[in-house]
């Protein structure tokens, strides 16, 4: 019983890992190869498709433009999110549901709602083709998904806790940071996870308020067209590169997203 339970999991986890597998050696093929037929490893390997992303500064600049208002927005997300949960979790005042499940319905909306008022806005501003515009967008569906899930970390944690610090003398800020932060690391690692997460792999928002100067890698990739078609082993090669960033996210918080799950309101 117990090795069919381990060879039905190991067969689920590659069947999973296949379109990986794939992807990574369809990087490693040209465009001819691939459409002539489904191989398991490359007839003529070739590194010309990871060469041209880290020689064309089109491709390798994509990269950077989107780690950036990626970085911008966890941050920014994280920072609002976290005294507007611990109100929340702290204090109750007329119409606080109301406003919490306002905040939530600005995450159930599609970006496509939003994407035409945020180019006029940040087009009037001089802020359009900037990384801080795309940032500042997707934080309209990170910042309620934040407070959310902060405020159910922080509702775990008992309020004598609170009043024992401010009776040793602990001012708010100090107890903020010293205190209380550390005590739902877990909460802010899952936190700035699907931050991180939903920023990185949102196209609409990005591409429709950029252009050339800040133009994110999923916005390069669309552009791979030519008169002989499409780029397939280069959008392969690009599409390997684009998870590395989330694998490597997800290595460093992987034990604060186990706790979340177990503790937290994900």
């Amino acid at each position: 019983m117990i090795r069919t339970r381990w060879f039905v999991t190991i067969f689920y986890i590659l069947f999973l890992m296949l379109p990986i597998y794939g992807l990574v050696t369809m990087s490693f093929k040209t465009t001819n190869e691939i459409l002539g037929g489904f191989s398991f490893w490359p007839q003529e390997f070739t590194l010309d498709s990871y060469i041209k992303i880290f020689t064309d500064s089109t491709w390798y600049s994509g990269y950077i433009n989107s780690i950036t208002y990626v970085l911008m927005n966890t941050f920014i997300s994280v920072l609002f999110a976290l005294p507007a949960a611990y109100a929340f979790s702290r204090y109750r005042f007329l119409g606080d549901k109301h406003l919490f499940f306002w905040l939530l319905t600005n995450r159930m909306a599609p970006p496509a709602v939003f994407a035409l008022p945020f180019l006029q806005l940040y087009s009037a501003m001089g802020l359009f083709d900037t990384h801080i515009a795309v940032a500042l967008a997707h934080c309209l569906f990170n910042v309620p998904l934040a407070v959310w899930i902060l405020e159910g970390f922080m509702s775990g944690v008992p309020k004598e806790i609170d009043e024992t610090a401010y009776i040793d003398g602990y001012s708010f800020p100090r107890f903020f940071t010293r205190i209380f932060m550390p005590m739902i690391a877990s909460g802010i690692g899952v936190t700035a996870f699907f931050c991180f997460m939903f920023s990185w792999v949102e196209l609409l928002l990005a591409k429709t308020l950029t252009s050339v100067a800040a133009k994110p890698i999923a916005a390069v990739m669309t552009r791979t067209a030519s008169t002989s078609g499409y780029e397939l082993g280069l959008l392969a090669a690009a599409g390997v590169l684009t998870i590395i960033p989330g694998a490597i996210v997800i290595w460093f918080v992987r034990n604060y997203i186990a706790k979340g799950f177990a503790l937290g309101r994900v």
